[in-house]
């Protein structure tokens, strides 16, 4: 077995799922040590007995993911990963299901995240353009399969052990199928810091152009070893992309400050395309076409009945019931705020530790994560107003409270805003708008604190399956 199963997996109820996960793979994948996991799924290592080759198994479980809704996002994910077969890419190879667990048996990537490497410091600049070179590539490759992945970041780009490039995660991607009459997608979504900023106005965007801006950042990224945009609070990091005021460091060349230059360039219809970038001179430096040969477009999906596994799909049980259609409604109806993946929320707490989002920043404001509808959070801070008898403000998911004595620098007035992590967490972001600051942070402490943290879920929801799109 390539490596030994953890001592969590070794208690009675782990031992006997993994014992269930053996039997279901009919001897097919030994199973190995967990790997990681999250609210929906687990993913483990594993060894194809057949040819000793390693895997990475990732297990969903069907009961949680029909009761949120996911399945037509795990049916796109597979479409999308059949279509994406290149050197570049982590490849599906098979998708198998039986009547609780759907298993997705992808390569086995052991370098680790590029992301670890870019955190020890910027890369030499024959490095960064290797990366970079094949990250192109696995993109222009996407685009032509008509997939965009919508959340390129280093977190999501996993390096083999030869040091090639692998482009992972495809969960926020969306396909041209999805693109909306005028031509663009209108989905909030990816990461904050590496997010286009037509994503940011609203007015719908072209992916592969969205692609291009998220992979001039990570360019950024490796050469300084630092991001281009950056702020402790969100909606301040927001101006500044929206704004695509940066500075490049002097070690770059005139070469690569006008290929990032253009990549950043706030104006999608004038940023640069993918052919562009594949002719350009420092991008060409070196640059060798990646030659592949696509045998099968089509997985191995088979159950442990032998029935193709999207039969799994049209099963009655996966038929939305009409109370939970009603729910649906019910919840689309109310005001929707920004949506955000919850693992990048932490990347703005310093140093990248989950408590962060529980702490006070270095500005006296503070971040909150609750499991309650959005309803629900204004009611509570609309509850704390009244104790207090502060005047409330509201707009869609802002929430503005202002004191009515004046204190040493006038009245006490606090912004609250509310952003979406994923359909089932919200993140509160407090912070003073005017007033004493020693007052605030008493009020903070002494009110708002107990108020929201009795809203909070107590976990954070695995990014994996973001139900990305209503398009």
């Amino acid at each position: 077995m390539a490596g030994a199963a953890s001592p969590a997996l070794l208690s009675p109820t782990n031992a006997a799922k993994q014992k269930e996960i053996k039997g279901l793979l009919l001897g097919r994948y030994e199973i190995g040590k967990l790997l990681g996991h999250g609210t929906f799924a687990k993913v483990y290592h594993a060894r194809n007995v057949k040819t000793g080759d390693s895997v990475a198994i990732k297990v969903i479980d069907k009961e949680k993911i029909l009761k949120v809704g996911l399945i037509a996002h795990i049916k796109r994910e597979i479409a999308i990963l059949r279509r994406v077969r290149h050197p570049n890419i982590v490849q599906l190879f098979e998708v198998m299901a039986t009547k609780s667990k759907i298993f997705f048996v992808m390569e086995f990537v052991k370098g680790g995240e590029l992301f670890n490497k870019v955190a020890k410091g910027r890369l030499k600049e024959e490095v960064a353009r290797r990366y970079f070179q094949q990250l192109i590539s696995a993109v222009a490759f996407c685009h032509e399969r008509g997939v965009y992945h919508r959340d390129l970041k280093p977190e999501n780009i996993l390096l083999d052990e030869d040091g090639n490039l692998k482009v992972s995660d495809f969960g926020l991607s969306a396909i041209s199928e999805q693109i909306r009459q005028d031509g663009l997608f209108h989905t909030f979504c990816g990461t904050p810091a590496y997010v286009a900023p037509e994503v940011l106005a609203r007015k719908g965007y072209d992916g592969a152009k969205f692609d291009i801006w998220s992979c001039g950042i990570i360019l950024f990224v490796l050469m300084a070893g630092y991001l281009p945009f950056h702020d402790k609070n969100v909606m301040a990091m927001y101006k500044k992309i929206y704004k695509g005021e940066f500075r490049c460091p002097r070690w770059f060349s005139p070469e690569l400050t006008r290929l990032l230059t253009r990549m950043l360039d706030t104006n999608p219809q004038t940023r640069i395309t993918i052919p562009e970038i594949m002719s350009n001179k420092w991008f060409r430096k070196g640059f060798k076409h990646v030659r592949f040969y696509i045998e099968d477009d089509k997985l191995c999906r088979v159950n442990d009945e032998g029935d193709d596994v999207m039969d799994c799909f049209s099963d009655p049980s996966f038929s939305e019931s009409d109370s939970e259609l009603e729910t649906r409604r019910k919840l689309t109806s109310l005001p929707r705020p920004a949506s955000l993946n919850a693992f990048d929320i932490i990347s703005f707490s310093q140093g990248f530790d989950l408590s962060g989002l529980f702490e006070e920043g270095s500005d006296g404001g503070a971040r909150f994560v609750s499991g309650a509808p959005v309803s629900n959070i204004v009611s509570k801070l609309e509850e704390i107003a009244k104790v207090v008898r502060f005047t409330v403000r509201k707009k869609d998911c802002k929430v503005s409270l202002e004191g009515s004595k004046d204190g040493a620098n006038g009245p006490l007035s606090i912004d609250a805003e509310i952003y979406e992590l994923t359909p089932t967490l919200r993140v509160v972001e407090v912070k003073k708008k005017g007033g004493d600051r020693l007052e605030y942070e008493e009020f903070r402490d002494r009110e708002l604190k107990p108020g929201l943290q009795s809203l909070s879920s107590g976990h954070i929801a695995d990014s994996s399956y973001l139900p990305s799109d209503t398009e």
